[in-house]
Order: structure tokens, then sequence, then C-alpha cells
């Protein structure tokens, strides 16, 4: 941080009092981590468990193919966006200080390295410690004569009849390379005149799994990358000419797009960018370190690349797909004990579990994958749809699954004579295809589905349902951390309210008129909504709790989400600091809050855990005296969430709830075995301290399972 000069004023009588030092500024470029690379910093958390010794070795292997999942989506939509910044000649320099340029040469120098460590540990420790135990991962080279004969008639009946080669010459422009495909760039010869030709073959993995099996040794599985297999056969596809070079290369494209605010119909309008998005601009070609320099270079004119947008890989690429490897049956060894969620304790009502009667009793909390969400909100809408009082129910669908019996609820609800109601968030990035099917369905069978704004996504997590009691209405909620879907539930960690709260109701059913209908509402009773509210609201508990820190009494913020990016709610939590008040967050992401800045953050600590499952749970805790709010939601403090997308975040009254959730997050923020702690911008894994360590996520799940009394709930 830049250092601040001290005020000297002189007296009247000439004498110097002791200097008063100049606030810090708080805009200071110091004060802020660039949010690119804060983002990468998380990845790299995600590559070290694939390097942990410590975890089970097809664990590693998991989590060394989401280190890639996670890079190329990164590159379609925030790399990509740095891209456009620089094609417009945008030279602004962000909160961090640098420039869009700048950005970009940090993260190809940050990539560079982060995937040299991908490739050590895939090649160097991981394949053969799984060959040590039965699964072998050869090359080409690497296999026996039989094994080849039986590759190579496997290449003639199944692989060979799909492949197409396109060469590149008079008539023949270089041909389209689809988003994130394989392929093979070939460079092959005529021995009638010597004329040389480029040829791109590409490698049909979304047909063919990307490893072959092959036959090994008894109780063994052998696979070869179906790419090696490709290239030893070229000469099948090229009869007469002379194959001289090859090498493998993958291309990313910008996959991100904008719906126009003016759009008439949105979802023609998101239908017609998904066609576009196959066309978007190269932002990164990854090719094999092997590839000859003559045939990378022809690739490189070829594709018009900045040499910045060349990654060379020293292994396989796409490891993606050891996805594959993982989903190998058996080897039980080799993973995590399996963990089947337990019904809540509540739930387990010889009745089947009458939900809404239990909300009736009092507000209840699910913590998901410990809490079964099968066994809570699906049978919630279960039992909305099934009971004859019930007039309406209405939800909103960022992500959901095709297996997901939620959104066919909704249908059976209308025909059952309920209104019925889905707010389908057409937007969701990569689930945009899903949605709009979802969409179709649900209106050809009369469901209200409504597609929200074209200026906004909707990412807030709420059910509603209005039940006829005595003269008048009852509203049930549901407001959740995490998406509708069956199968994140049992991935990520996320909370869920169940309440009959009447303010709450109040306002869950603004929102959704706010979103089906045409309104503004002023305010809400008692929850935050953002574009209007939200931020505003955050800022302003921070406001009291640093207030009441200057009365004297016990002030400490405690904070849990996604990603921390917006400056203003940073600036108030260096304020907070400032004042006294200790601000602990846990984030599992991207941080762009720099902690342990003397006179700014020193009373603020930040720690992230990546483990077994996705920490997505997002808790706002600010303790004030005898005071204590808590709020559980949808919105990271980001300025997308707060400022572009539709985010509800409600408040938890109930203070044996609000303990179970302090408890879980307490438990994230003492962690020592996946967890790590942010010092200025570097992250530094901690190391148990005990014995045994402290895991929060191990504990949660020894802590459900106990309280379920051993019941748990098959899924």
């Amino acid at each position: 941080m830049t250092e601040q000069p001290t005020q000297e004023p002189i007296s009247a009588v000439g004498t110097r009092p002791a200097p008063v030092p100049v606030p810090p500024d708080l805009k200071d470029p110091a004060l802020y981590v660039n949010r690119e690379l804060s983002w990468l910093a998380f990845n790299e958390r995600v590559l070290e468990l694939a390097e942990d010794e410590d975890q089970p070795l097809l664990e590693r292997a998991k989590f060394a193919a989401i280190f890639t999942s996670n890079l190329d989506e990164f590159f379609m939509i925030r790399v990509a966006g740095v891209h456009d910044q620089v094609d417009a000649g945008v030279n602004k320099r962000g909160a961090d200080g640098r420039s869009p340029a700048e950005v970009l040469d940090e993260v190809q120098t940050r990539v560079t390295h982060l995937s040299e460590r991908q490739s050590r540990v895939v090649g160097d420790t991981l394949r053969p410690a799984l060959a040590g135990h039965g699964v072998r991962i050869l090359s080409w080279a690497e296999t026996r004569r039989e094994q080849r004969e039986e590759l190579v008639e496997r290449y003639r009946r199944q692989i060979f009849p799909v492949l197409t080669p396109l060469a590149v010459g008079l008539g023949r422009p270089f041909p389209y390379i689809s988003n994130l495909s394989l392929s093979l760039a070939v460079l092959v010869r005529d021995p009638v005149g010597g004329a040389t030709t480029f040829a791109r073959v590409k490698v049909p993995k979304e047909m063919l799994p990307r490893f072959v099996e092959v036959a090994g040794e008894p109780g063994t599985v052998t696979l070869v990358p179906l790419e090696e297999v490709i290239a030893a056969n070229l000469d099948a596809l090229f009869p007469g000419m002379e194959v001289l070079d090859t090498g493998v290369f993958r291309v990313t494209r910008d996959a991100d797009f904008e719906v126009s605010d003016e759009a008439d119909d949105l979802l023609q309008a998101v239908e017609a960018e998904l066609r576009r998005r196959r066309f978007g601009e190269v932002v990164r070609v990854e090719v094999s370190a092997r590839m000859p320099v003559g045939l990378r270079d022809a690739l490189t004119q070829a594709l018009e690349l900045e040499p910045r947008q060349l990654y060379a890989v020293d292994g396989l690429l796409d490891l993606n797909d050891l996805w594959q490897v993982v989903k190998l049956p058996g080897l039980p060894e080799l993973r995590d004990a399996p963990w089947a969620p337990v019904t809540q304790p509540r739930l387990q009502g010889e009745d089947g579990s009458d939900v809404m009667g239990e909300m009736r009793r009092g507000d209840l909390l699910v913590h998901h994958p410990y809490d079964s969400f099968k066994s809570s909100v699906e049978r919630f809408v279960e039992q909305a749809v099934a009971d004859p009082d019930v007039l309406a129910i209405k939800m909103t669908v960022y992500r959901t699954g095709d297996d997901s019996p939620l959104v066919p609820a909704l249908i059976r609800a209308t025909e059952r004579g309920k209104q019925a109601v889905c707010l389908v968030e057409l937007k969701a990035r990569f689930d945009e295809r899903a949605n709009i099917g979802w969409a179709r369905v649900l209106e050809e069978s009369g469901v209200h589905v409504v597609y929200g704004h074209p200026a906004l996504k909707t990412h807030t997590k709420c059910v509603l349902v209005i039940r006829r009691e005595g003269d008048g209405v009852r509203h049930y909620v549901h407001v959740g951390t995490g998406n509708y879907h069956a199968k994140t539930a049992r991935l990520y960690t996320d909370f869920g309210l169940f309440t009959c709260d009447e303010e709450i109701g109040a306002d869950v059913a603004d929102m959704f008129n706010f979103l089906t209908g045409y309104a503004r509402p002023d305010g809400f009773r008692k929850v935050l909504v953002a574009p209007a509210h939200l931020r505003e609201g955050i800022l302003e508990e921070i406001v009291r709790t640093v207030a009441a820190r200057e009365r004297g009494e016990p002030a400490r913020i405690r904070m849990k989400m996604n990603s921390l990016v917006d400056q203003r709610c940073i600036r108030a939590l260096y304020r907070a600091s400032q004042a006294g008040v200790q601000v602990d967050l846990n984030i599992r992401g991207i941080c762009c809050l720099v902690p342990g800045v003397p006179g700014v953050s020193e009373n603020i600590r930040v720690v992230s855990v990546v483990g077994r499952f996705l920490e997505h749970s997002r808790i706002f805790a600010f303790d004030r005296g005898d005071e204590q709010r808590v709020l559980i939601g949808s919105a990271d403090l980001m300025p997308r969430n707060l400022d572009q997308r539709v985010e509800l975040v409600a408040p938890v009254e109930d203070a044996a709830l609000r303990d179970d959730l302090l408890d879980a997050l307490d438990r994230c923020l003492v962690d020592d075995t996946a967890a790590w702690e942010l010092d200025r911008d570097t992250w530094t894994r901690r190391r148990p301290q005990g014995a045994a360590g402290r895991s929060a996520q191990y504990e949660l799940m020894a802590r459900h399972a106990a309280r379920a009394a051993e019941r748990p709930v098959e899924e």
C-alpha cells in the first residue's frame, strides 16, 4: 500500500504537536486483489488437492479433472471478456491497478505454471500410482504387440467410420474448430509431386470414450488415449500419402453472450445466442508440447493467434476426461467412503414426514448434503401437490437436473387444478438448453412459465406454497442457498430455510409478483432483494455493527460466501476492521479483499475451505451486543449479484437455527485439514494442529449422522 504522509500543523506559539497520520486511502490499488488472478488462486487450491498424498487416489484424479473443467469455463467466460476489452482498446485500470492487457499477460504466466504442475502430478504421480492398483493408462508406444493388434481392429470397426479428415488447400479453407474439441493436426505429403498439405482430424470423443479399453492382465483395466490410437493409424485416413508430422491441439472459444434488454421474445433471443455461441472468438489454443514447430506455426497462423493465446501442454490435453477413470466400477479403496444424506430429525415422523405440519410448529433448517434433499425439499413440493387445500405453488428454477422430480411436480399440480408458476431462468450459463426444454414442457402442460427480465438473471432460490386455512391462506416458504437440483444437492453444501413467517411469506409473494407481473416494490418487510435493496441492506448491517463497537459493545461480523468482489462492501469491511470489529470471512473462491494490512484490515481473517463437497452456502452474521442478526440466501457480494441479478436473502430468527448455521460456519473457520488462509495476497494451506486435525465437512457428516438417529435416506 502507498505510504501515506502525515500532517504536522504548527500552533500559534510555534510548537509542533505530534504528527496526525492521514487516514489510509481505501481505494488504494494495493488493497484489492485482481478478480481473475484471485480465481486462479482458487483453482490452484483445487490442484493442490490433486497433489495431496493424503487424498484417496481416484479422488486426486477427480480434482485434476475439476481443475481442467474449471479452467475451461474461466477462459470461455472471464478471459474472453478481458480479450474483448483489449480488442475494444479499453485501457482503464481496475481497482487493483492492472490494465486488461496486463491481466492477460499475468493469466498466461500463471496458467502455464499451473498446467505444468497438473501435467506433472497426472503423468509422474497419478498414472504410475493407478497402475500399481491395476488401472493402466498407456501410450501407444507402451502397448504390447497383441494389444496393438486389438486396437487396430477396434480402430477399423469403431473409430475409422466416424472420422472425417479435413484438408486445407485451394478451395478448401481452414475448417471451423468447435469449442473444446480435441483435434489432430496432420501434415501430409503427396509422393507424386511432393506437395504438402495441412489437415485436421477431430477426435470424436463425443461419440466414443476418450480412453479406449484394451485387454490386459486379469483383474486390471488398460486404457489408451483415443487420439493416440487415431494418430498411429493415420495412413488409413490418408491412403497413398506420407504422414510427415502430427500433433494434438484443443481450441477454447468465447462462450459468453448477452441478450438485449429490448428483446421482445426472451426465449427466442436466448436460442439465437446459443446458436452463435459455437462460433465465438478463439481465446485459447492448447497444443501438445511435442507438436513439431512447423506444424504449430501453421496452426497459429491459420487461427490468427496472438502469442498469449497459445498454451503448450507437456502431457495429455483435456484432462477433464479423467472422469472416465474416476467412474470406473469398483476400487472402493481408492475413493472416499460413501456418504448417504440423512433425514432431518424433525422430518422422521411415522406419517411420512409432514413437512408443512413441522413448519407450522416452527421454522426448520436443512443443511445439504448432510440432510437429505429428497426427504425435505422434494417432499415439501410433493406434499403441496397432493394437498387438496393448497391453492398455488410457485418456484424459481435456475439450474435443475433431468432427474429432478420438482418440475414434473408442478405439472401434476396443474393437472389437479392448482395454480403452478415456474420462473425459469433461461440465461443460467451452460444450462440454457436444458432450461429451454423444461420451459416448453411446462408451458405445454399448462404451468404458468415466466422467463424473468432480459436485463436481469433470476438467481434467487425460492418455493412458495399458498394453502387455504380457515377463512384465509397461509404462506409456506423455502428459501435456499443452492439450486433445486437433486444431483448437486448431494455434492454442494447448501442451507434451506422452511418458514411460515407471515412477513417473509408476504415478501416472497411480492417478489414473485414483481417477477411475473409489472411492479416495482418500494421495499420489503424482512428480506433483502437485489438489485434494489440487497447491497444497501448489507452495508447498513455493517454500519450498525461498527456503531455498536464504537459504543463499547461486543461486535463481530462473520460471513460465508463463494466470492467477495464488490468494492463498496470491501471498503465497508475495511472500515469495520479499522473500528476494531473482528471480521471472519469464509470464502471458497474469489476474494478481492486484502486482509492483514496494518491500519486497514488487521482485524480481518479470510479462510477458504475446498474439500470433498463444494462449499456453496451464503451466510451473513452480525453480532452487536445482545443482538444477533443472521441471514442466508442466494447472493455473493459481487457486482453481478447485487446489480444484475434477482437475489433474495432472508433472516433466520429462530435462535436454535441460528446456532446451527453459525456452528457450521465456525467449523469452517477453524478447519485445518481442507482449509487455506489468506495473508495479504497469498493463500497458505493450514496443517493439522492435532493428531487428526479438524475437518468441517467430516465433523458435520458425523454430527448429522448421529443427530438423525441412524436413519439414513436412500437417494
